[in-house]
């Protein structure tokens, strides 16, 4: 963590009442799994309590802007906890990353998407299941992926858009696209592949996936903001963010 960050978070730390609160969350959809069993184990640990909301970054970003009220924000870019920290709506110094995220394109049949993203080339399938890259991160790193692989203009007659990444899963997931690109964290847990058949998209052919979390100025002045950062960069949660194949 930056050193300004550092003196921000024992600042709030050290002012906050040693009470229960509870804490409204806006948690990017691929970060949905890992952050169900963070937050059990932080209520049960800290005695807060945590309001979840999972969606899109983009949508998410809207509503804070126009007074939706979220104290937290864990989004799936960088940006957009960026760009809200300069307009006003989040603490400065409280921004740091928490996970680096991954793209997989993934089929749920086994043997159908091979380990080196040939699949894509062959054409052979109906729909191509990608998020709205207008709206979720991992949706503008999977054009950037096709864009780069020069399949963009080739596949788009395919292209099945999800409002988030947790819709374009349960497209693949329901089979309603034979494949799709999707968050790691969806098909991966405990090292690995849960089903099916995927390949991990080289970090090269797309901006990193770096996801950002920011006490918004709502959460400024409740105890369990600061706490649930502090959490996050603690040990434990970082095996369980591991465990769902994300970096750091």
């Amino acid at each position: 963590m930056k050193p300004l960050a550092s003196l921000v978070f024992a600042g709030l730390l050290l002012s906050a009442p040693l009470q229960a609160a509870e804490l409204s969350v806006a948690v990017a959809a691929n970060f949905t799994a890992p952050m169900q069993k963070i937050a059990a184990a932080f209520e049960q640990e800290t005695g807060h309590k945590l309001a979840l909301s999972f969606g899109s970054t983009g949508k998410f970003y809207a509503q804070i802007r126009n007074g939706a009220p979220f104290e937290v924000l864990f989004a799936a870019d960088d940006e957009t906890p960026a760009r809200l920290e300069r307009e006003g709506d989040g603490v400065k110094g409280t921004r740091f990353t928490y996970a680096i995220g991954k793209l997989v394109l993934w089929s749920k049949q086994p043997g159908l998407v091979d380990d080196k993203g040939e699949v894509l080339r062959s054409g052979s399938f109906e729909r191509i299941a990608l998020a709205d890259p207008k709206l979720a991160p991992y949706g503008a790193a999977a054009m950037q992926t096709l864009n780069k692989l020069g399949l963009a203009e080739a596949l788009s007659s395919k292209f099945v858009q999800g409002e988030n990444i947790g819709q374009t899963y349960q497209f693949v997931a329901t089979q309603n696209a034979p494949l799709g690109f999707v968050a790691l964290s969806q098909v991966f847990a405990d090292g690995r592949l849960t089903a099916g058949s995927a390949w991990l998209v080289p970090e090269t052919l797309h901006e990193p996936i770096r996801q950002d979390a920011l006490i918004l100025a709502r959460g400024k002045d409740n105890p369990a903001a600061p706490a649930l950062m502090r959490y996050l960069q603690g040990d434990a949660a970082k095996a369980v963010i591991r465990s769902y194949g994300y970096g750091f």
